[in-house]
C-alpha cells in the first residue's frame, strides 16, 4: 500500500514547481518586454519573446523565405515537444500563466463545451500557415506571444502608467509625500515609463480582445488554450508521440477527481481516465489529487490514439480553402482606390511587399519608439497590414538621434540602421499647405518648422515676403520654404506645428 503523506508531498512538489517557474517566466517577459527600450536590454535579449514562438518563426520563414539565426530557439521548443508535450503551455506560456491568475470559480457539473470544437485551434494552425506561405503574416495576430507582447505593450503598460499618474497626482497634494512621490517618478521615469503617457491609436481594440480571451474562461477554464491557440496546435502535433505522457495504472479506482482538477479537460472519464498528451499541459494536478497513486508521467514512445477531433482530409481541405478565401480578402485592398498619402513606415523601410511578408505584428517598435510616433495601422495599408507599425508625425516624430525601432525589431523586418544612415532615410517628404500656414495665410512671422527641422543643413528654410496691410504699409514676412533634396520626412516639423488640428506642414508618402 503506498504511503498517502508522501505522496501528496511529493505531487504538491511538482505543483509548486510547476507554479514557480511560471511566476518566474511571467516575470522574465514583463522584464524583457519593459526594458525592450532605448538603453535598455541588449536587442537579442528582447528578441527571443517572440522568437521562441515556433509559429512566429515558422510563419515568417514561409512568408519571407529567410531563416533567422534566433528561431533555433523555437526550434528547440518544438523538438522539446516530442520529449515533454505541451509542457510549454502548462509552465512556461506568459499567456497561459495570465489565464491561469484569471481563473474563475469552476463549476464541477458544469457542461464544458463540445469537444469537437478542439478542432478550431488547427484550423486556425493551417490557416495561419498557409496565409504566411502566400506572403500574409496578418493572422499571426493570434500568436500567443505576439498576444502577449502586443497587449503588454499597447494596452496593460499605458494603463498602468496612466494609474500610478492619477496615485502620484493625488499623493502628491500630501506634503510629506511629495518629497518620495519625486524621488519615486525619477526613478520609475524614462527607465522603466516613459515620461510621458503613451497615446496608442487602436489601444482598445487591443484590450478588448485581450480580455476577451480572459473572460472566455467563464466558458471553460482556459478556453483558448483548449480550442483556439494554433501554436497549441502546433504543439500538440509532435505532442502524441511525446515521451513522458501521464498515464494511468490498473489499480485506478475511476473516483473522477482528476478530471476535475484538469484545466483542459482532456482526461477521459469514458476512457479509463486516460488524456490526450495533444492536450494535456503537463500542469500535474491530477498527480496532485490523486489518491491512490494510479497515476504515472514516466518515460516511454508511444504514440497516443487518435481522437474524434482529430483534422480528417474533410476538414484539412475546408481549411486550406478558408486559408484561399482569406489571403484574398486580406489582400484585396480597397484603399488602392485612393492615394495611400500617409503610409509612413520605419526608416530604412523601402519595398512595402517585403515588409508586410515579414512584420510579424508583434508591436516591440511601438514599445521602443521614444516619441511614440510609431503607431498600429489599420487606415493606411488595409487588413493586409493590420497591426504593422506607421509613423504619425502629429503624435510624435522620428528622433534624429534613435534607431531603435530596427535595432529591437526581433524579425529584422525594420531594418538596423548606424544612426549616421538613418539619419539618411528618407520616410516621406514634407510639403506646406499655404492656405493652413500662419505665415503664408495669415502672414505672421512664424518659423516654428524652420526652428525645429534637426537635419543640419536645414530641410526647411525661410524666404522674405513683402505683405500690404490695409492702411498701404508693407510688412517683411519670414515664409517657409522646403528643401525637397534635403528633407527625410522626419515629421518634427508636422509635429511642432502650431496650427490646430491638421498640421500645416504635412509629411507625405514619396
Amino acid at each position: 500500500m503506498p504511503d498517502h503523506k508522501n505522496l501528496k508531498k511529493v505531487s504538491n512538489g511538482w505543483v509548486i514547481a510547476r507554479k514557480l517557474t511560471q511566476v518566474l517566466s511571467l516575470v522574465l517577459f514583463i522584464l524583457a518586454v519593459l526594458f525592450s527600450r532605448q538603453n535598455g536590454l541588449p536587442s537579442n535579449l528582447v528578441d527571443f519573446t517572440v522568437r521562441l514562438s515556433p509559429l512566429a518563426m515558422a510563419s515568417h520563414l514561409l512568408s519571407s523565405k529567410t531563416f533567422l539565426a534566433g528561431s533555433a530557439l523555437s526550434l528547440i521548443l518544438l523538438i522539446s515537444s516530442l520529449f515533454f508535450g505541451r509542457a510549454w503551455c502548462g509552465w512556461l506560456c506568459p499567456l497561459g500563466t495570465i489565464l491561469d491568475l484569471f481563473k474563475f470559480s469552476k463549476h464541477k457539473n458544469r457542461r464544458q463545451p463540445s469537444e469537437t470544437l478542439r478542432k478550431i485551434k488547427y484550423g486556425l494552425l493551417i490557416l495561419v500557415l498557409l496565409s504566411a506561405l502566400f506572403g500574409n503574416l496578418t493572422l499571426l495576430f493570434f500568436d500567443p506571444l505576439t498576444i502577449f507582447v502586443r497587449s503588454t505593450t499597447l494596452t496593460i503598460l499605458p494603463a498602468m502608467d496612466r494609474i500610478i499618474f492619477a496615485v502620484e497626482k493625488l499623493l502628491i497634494k500630501i506634503p510629506f509625500m511629495s518629497k518620495p512621490v519625486f524621488a519615486f517618478d525619477s526613478w520609475l521615469r524614462p527607465d522603466i515609463l516613459p515620461s510621458t503617457a503613451p497615446s496608442i491609436q487602436y489601444a482598445f481594440l487591443v484590450g478588448f480582445f485581450f480580455a476577451s480571451l480572459i473572460l472566455l474562461n467563464l466558458i471553460a477554464e482556459r478556453f483558448w488554450c483548449r480550442y483556439l491557440c494554433p501554436l497549441g496546435a502546433l504543439l500538440g502535433i509532435p505532442s502524441r508521440l511525446a515521451f513522458f505522457q501521464r498515464r494511468t495504472k490498473a489499480l485506478c479506482s475511476e473516483c473522477g477527481i482528476c478530471s476535475n482538477n484538469c484545466p483542459t479537460d482532456t482526461i477521459d472519464s469514458h476512457n479509463k481516465y486516460q488524456s490526450d498528451p495533444s492536450e494535456c499541459t503537463l500542469c500535474m494536478n491530477c498527480l496532485e489529487s490523486c489518491q491512490k497513486n494510479s497515476l504515472s508521467f514516466t518515460p516511454k514512445w508511444q504514440p497516443s490514439a487518435s481522437r474524434p477531433y482529430d483534422l480528417n482530409r474533410r476538414h484539412f481541405l475546408t481549411s486550406v480553402g478558408i486559408s484561399i478565401f482569406s489571403v484574398a480578402v486580406l489582400s484585396f485592398d480597397w484603399i488602392k482606390n485612393k492615394a495611400k498619402s500617409f503610409l509612413l513606415r520605419p526608416p530604412g523601410v523601402d519595398d512595402e511587399s517585403q515588409f508586410l511578408s515579414t512584420c510579424i505584428r508583434c508591436g516591440i517598435c511601438l514599445k521602443v519608439c521614444p516619441t511614440q510616433a510609431l503607431q498600429p495601422d489599420f487606415s493606411e495599408s488595409g487588413l493586409e497590414g493590420a497591426w504593422t507599425p506607421i509613423l504619425v508625425p502629429r503624435n510624435g516624430f522620428c528622433d534624429f538621434g534613435c534607431n531603435s525601432c530596427g535595432e529591437n525589431c526581433p524579425v529584422q523586418a525594420i531594418p538596423s540602421l548606424t544612426i549616421d544612415n538613418k539619419r539618411q532615410a528618407k520616410i516621406g517628404q514634407a510639403y506646406i499647405d499655404q492656405d493652413r500656414c500662419l505665415a503664408w495665410s495669415d502672414h505672421i512671422n512664424c518659423i516654428v518648422c524652420e526652428e525645429m527641422c534637426p537635419i543640419p543643413q536645414k530641410a526647411i528654410t525661410l524666404e522674405y515676403g513683402k505683405h500690404t496691410l490695409t492702411d498701404g504699409s508693407q510688412v517683411e514676412i519670414m515664409l517657409p520654404v522646403v528643401n525637397r533634396e534635403s528633407c527625410i520626412g522626419c515629421g518634427t516639423c508636422e509635429n511642432k506645428c502650431p496650427v490646430q488640428g491638421d498640421a500645416a506642414i504635412r509629411v507625405y508618402t514619396i
